[in-house]
């Protein structure tokens, strides 16, 4: 794959075999709606109290966070942070936050001053802010800064970076089970075991035949039923050479569910896929979501004009029921005929991975960009996303845009403008942390998410339409997941790397 490079972090020995994500020059270049995030930009805390009672005070102080400036790079031990703020009675409390986070207690008079030890926190980006309260709790703009942290901490303070499996090949996907083990898909056709003790099976459980894994083809999504532990249903998205090249998801089972091997002739084509005529642009994220409907990624397979248009199930998000049916509220059900009834969202170039956060059903499609952005969407039934018309960051009409992107290359000056300091070349991931396990409070709620090429691991605030660094892994990354203990996971090419936090 032209746009895969070597980095400092790895040498990757496989990618001429894998090259199942950007391909960056290739081809012509939750309920059934999730709810939608909050709007962009930070959204004030309520003033403690009561309202301000009539021809009260209701100007709103002032403030700015004088150090550090906005987009320095390479700061290391620990910081001063300082602020101005003024009111015209009198400001009553000021407020510095990193990440989002309080920074030292909350202050009522000058100087408006804290300090940061920035040795607590992952290498790379991160977003200082402050913000002032006047005696009628009136609330200012933040005043914010985006910064690089420096050195090569590879996950924060309290937390630990542990590699749980190796010795895998060229795996695409992985999948958890309720009781803990996890099944991870290889390109090749195999899909592995890993024990809920955390050892990697000897067997696989299932070699598919007759498969195609050329380019980014071959064995590249896998989830389970939302009844696994009753069903034993297991759904798998592969290219398979029987009937002509093409993409097929099928389902089989493991009898009992218990079992480490699938049962043999279980397998339940669910949809064939159009025949494939590049080896790239594949998608191939299977994830179930609110009301128990299987979604699919499919990407564009190497010909733009395939996303926009609706004669074709490339370049889309697919929802169909758990049997291969198509949902009759499908967003073009009525006006569409056979499989292309399964389209719930098209403009999408290479939806390799998505994820679909529990409660809410909220889903997030990240989207491998061409030559300049990578995105994490907003999954909405019907949306356009705008590919290839737009790439990034768009207000073009009919256009869903990303809620953040970041690019291919360093901005000028370094961290400006949308996607701050994070550089890469093919987004995957991602996971939504719950509202509730073993990460401290600030993490909870956020998406995760990482990139093939620059291996980091970052976290999504959508509260704040902000990104941050949160640590990295040693070997190309593609795919994660929130386990069952509340440890998130990241799968790369080899492996499979534990953070967790006591």
């Amino acid at each position: 794959m032209s746009c895969f490079k070597q980095t400092g972090l790895r040498a990757l020995t496989v990618l001429s075999a894998i090259v199942f994500l950007t391909s960056c020059g290739g081809g012509d270049s939750a309920p059934a709606d999730p709810a939608p995030v909050p709007a962009p930009g930070p959204a004030p805390r309520p003033a403690p109290g009561p309202a301000p009672s009539p021809g009260a005070d209701t100007q709103a102080p002032t403030v700015s966070l004088t150090s550090p400036m906005n987009l320095v790079t390479g700061l290391a031990g620990t910081l001063s942070l300082s602020a101005n703020a003024t009111d015209n009675v009198g400001v009553t409390g000021v407020e510095f936050q990193v990440d989002g986070a309080p920074v030292g207690a909350t202050l009522s008079a000058p100087p408006f001053a804290a300090s940061l030890d920035t040795n607590g926190y992952a290498s790379g980006q991160h977003v200082l802010r402050v913000q002032a309260r006047d005696a009628a709790g009136n609330l200012s703009a933040w005043s914010s800064a985006t910064v690089q942290f420096a050195g090569s901490r590879t996950q924060p303070a309290g937390f630990t970076r542990t590699t749980l499996v190796s010795g895998l090949s060229t795996s695409t996907a992985f999948a958890q089970a309720p009781d803990g083990r996890m099944f991870v898909a290889q390109q090749g056709g195999a899909l592995r075991v890993v024990s809920a003790a955390g050892t990697l099976l000897p067997t696989a459980a299932l070699q598919l035949l007759n498969i195609d894994s050329t380019g980014e083809r071959g064995l590249i999504g896998v989830t389970v039923d939302p009844s696994f532990a009753t069903n034993g249903f297991i759904y798998l998205y592969y290219t398979t050479q029987a009937g002509g090249t093409h993409n097929r998801i099928s389902r089989f089972t493991l009898v009992p569910p218990s079992s480490n091997i699938v049962s043999a002739g279980s397998e339940l084509p669910l949809m064939e896929l159009p025949a494939l005529s590049n080896t790239n642009h594949n998608g191939g994220a299977l994830h179930f979501g609110a009301g128990g409907k299987l979604y699919v990624g499919v990407g564009d397979n190497g010909v733009s004009s395939n996303a926009p248009s609706n004669s074709t199930r490339f370049g889309k998000m697919l929802r169909i029921n758990s049997d291969g049916s198509i949902p009759t509220d499908n967003p073009f059900f009525g006006s569409l005929t056979g499989d292309n009834r399964a389209i719930w969202a098209n403009g999408l170039r290479n939806p390799f991975t998505f994820a679909v956060e529990p409660v809410t059903g909220k889903i997030y499609i990240n989207d491998v960009g061409q030559d300049t952005w990578e995105e994490i969407n907003l999954g909405a039934a019907g949306a356009n996303y705008g590919w290839p018309a737009t790439e990034g960051p768009t207000s073009a009409a009919g256009v869903s845009a990303p809620l953040f992107s970041y690019k291919h290359s360093a901005a000028a000056p370094e961290g400006s403008g949308p996607g701050g300091f994070f550089t890469g070349k093919a987004i995957i991931g991602g996971a939504f942390y719950p509202d509730s396990g073993p990460f401290p409070a600030i993490y909870r709620g956020s998406y995760f998410f990482a990139d093939l090429e620059s291996a980091f691991v970052a976290r999504y605030d959508s509260a704040n339409s902000a990104a941050y660094s949160f640590g990295a892994v040693a070997d190309a990354p593609v795919g994660m997941l929130t386990g069952n203990d509340g440890a998130l996971y990241v799968l790369t090419l080899t492996t499979i790397v534990r953070f967790s936090s006591p």
